[in-house]
């Protein structure tokens, strides 16, 4: 976000013969296609063309692969396409600016919306101009193509560099088991010093070493391992853990699933191993044949014996039965039929029976494998189905809010995993999405929710949806609610209440935010005046109560 893109007025061209936008893509901090430097290119084309730059969509550190996450080239296209567009041009760096689509008809289609909509692109460092001569076509699906072969080889390139990185017994790159720490040595093999979260190294001379981590986490991960022969149950030892207070290295309660994780990781042996999953290209992620694995043992003193170990490991295989999708979906008719009704407590208790969890990575949903054996769930899951689709728009709304807020106030950083933004080091923004809730049979009026588990004391912007969570109806903002809370819920009434203020426009909602951040917000007179009539309706109905009494 430091070197996130600030257009100012002053620096504009200040023709006015004709309107146009300009789009800037940011992958990483190279030089050469920073912010600054597309902006210089695409102003110094403006003012050669007497073009009057009015709007500006960034993408900062998204990769050009898809146009998934990339909020301000998919604002552009919206604004086109619905006829918001104030502008009769796009003004782009070059073709790769505008993507790395792997199908070169991609960028074609998004290129081939905004001629429709009789807005022209212009890419303005290529030596071609984009007139739709024949020439200029062949130029410009020459130069998709090339930005397409650049990621493929691109890819291929870094793929064996991080395997010959993970053979001399350097860390690739990514999360840190718990227990362990990341040292930071010189071409030497000298430490230099340990990286916490977030820090990288600079120098190509330098590398990432594993080594134990604190005392207290190591001892942690022996006792999981012989805690684990001892009673045999991930869940068990997991309870344990919370009982006693033992925190994961996220502040989170130990799972199941989590104790899973540090029992199969042969990092606690000292190995590093690589490519157990790959997803080239952004595509769909799959699992590799131990073959093609990539592992350097003895990297660093081993955590755990390898006797204990082979132990776990031994137990681990017992314990897990492969069974046909036909003979899960038998099991599950015949616990239907025992049970008169399909939930995933009861699938999760019932001996014999794979977890719900399994049931949904094979058949894709419950609902589906349900279907299959003939249940048909009273449960309304209509927005559990749609929360990929939510959860995009949620990435798409947080992008255009911090691109909103980088020209109000200075924005520190975003933590896309736990969707957090923090300004200033000291305010954090937590963007959620208020789901609708059926009206009970005692109850007249909707209700939303908000999950708020755990949250530090901070705000919460929530996409509040509409009725049956098929649209957006406006934009929330209110404060986060104490650690043992989970959830907020609220009708149309208890906004008040709970100190939400509604929205209507993201822009709104980002003023808001900003006056929040700068300490100036203030409640509106029509805000105050609300806040003293209920205050008076208050103190009217205590007195009333004293005369009663």
């Amino acid at each position: 976000m430091v070197n996130a893109l600030v257009v100012h007025e002053t620096h504009l061209p200040k023709a006015q013969k004709g309107r146009a936008a300009q789009y800037v893509r940011m992958s990483t901090d190279y030089q050469r296609y920073s912010a600054q430097n597309q902006a210089a290119v695409i102003a110094a084309y403006a003012h050669a063309h007497e073009f009057s730059i009015v709007r500006t969509y960034a993408d900062h550190g998204e990769s050009g692969l898809r146009i998934k996450n990339r909020a301000g080239l998919t604002q552009l296209i919206q604004d086109i396409t619905t006829g918001k567009a104030d502008f009769d041009h796009v003004l782009v760096y070059d073709v790769s600016r505008w993507g790395r689509f792997q199908d070169t008809d991609e960028s074609a289609h998004y290129e081939f919306l905004c001629k429709q909509a009789g807005i022209k692109v212009a890419y303005c460092a290529e030596q071609f101009d984009n007139d739709g001569s024949m020439l200029s076509n062949i130029m410009k699906n020459l130069k998709r193509v090339m930005a397409a072969e650049y990621s493929r080889e691109l890819s291929v390139k870094v793929h064996a560099g991080i395997c010959r990185y993970v053979s001399l017994g350097f860390q690739p790159g990514g999360p840190v088991s718990y227990g362990l720490q990341r040292v930071l040595v010189d071409e030497k093999l000298e430490p230099k010093t340990v990286l916490v979260t977030g820090d990288r190294k600079y120098l190509r001379t330098d590398h990432v070493r594993l080594e134990p981590g604190d005392s207290k986490e190591v001892a942690v991960v022996r006792w999981i391992f012989h805690r684990f022969l001892q009673v045999r149950s991930l869940k068990a030892v997991a309870a344990e853990l919370n009982e006693h207070g033992v925190p994961r290295r996220s502040g989170k309660r130990w799972r199941g699933s989590s104790i899973g994780r540090i029992v199969r990781n042969e990092n606690y042996l000292g190995n590093i191993v690589y490519n157990r999953h790959s997803r080239k290209l952004r595509g769909v992620k799959v699992r590799n044949p131990q073959s093609q694995w990539i592992k350097s043992e003895n990297c660093f003193d081993p955590i755990v014996e390898p006797e204990v170990f082979l132990k776990v490991q031994k137990i681990l295989a017992e314990c897990r039965i492969d069974i046909s999708q036909e003979e899960m979906l038998s099991r599950l008719r015949q616990t239907l039929k025992r049970e008169g009704r399909l939930s995933p407590k009861i699938i999760n208790s019932t001996p014999g029976l794979p977890s719900s969890k399994t049931y949904v990575y094979h058949f894709g949903s419950l609902r589906k494998a349900y279907r299959l054996v003939g249940y048909d769930s009273t449960r309304n899951c209509d927005f559990i189905e749609s929360r990929q689709f939510w959860a995009e728009r949620l990435s798409q709304f947080s992008s255009r809010i911090i691109t909103e807020l980088e020209g109000l106030c200075e924005v520190a950083n975003f933590d896309p995993i736990r969707k957090r933004l923090r300004v200033n080091g000291i305010i954090d923004f937590y963007f959620k999405i208020a789901r609708w809730h059926r009206p009970a049979k005692t109850s007249f009026s909707p209700q939303w929710a908000v999950q708020c588990r755990r949250l530090p004391a901070g705000w919460i912007v929530a996409i509040r949806l509409c009725e049956d969570n098929t649209a957006a109806l406006d934009y929330l903002l209110l404060p986060t609610r104490p650690a043992n809370s989970n959830m907020i819920r609220f009708g149309e009434k208890h906004l008040a209440r709970h100190n939400i203020r509604r929205f209507k426009t993201v822009e709104a909602l980002t003023r808001a935010m900003a006056r929040r951040i700068t300490g100036t917000d203030r409640a509106s007179p029509a805000t105050r005046k609300g806040r003293s009539k209920r205050a008076k309706q208050a103190r009217s109905k205590r007195s009333a109560g004293h005369e009663r009494c």
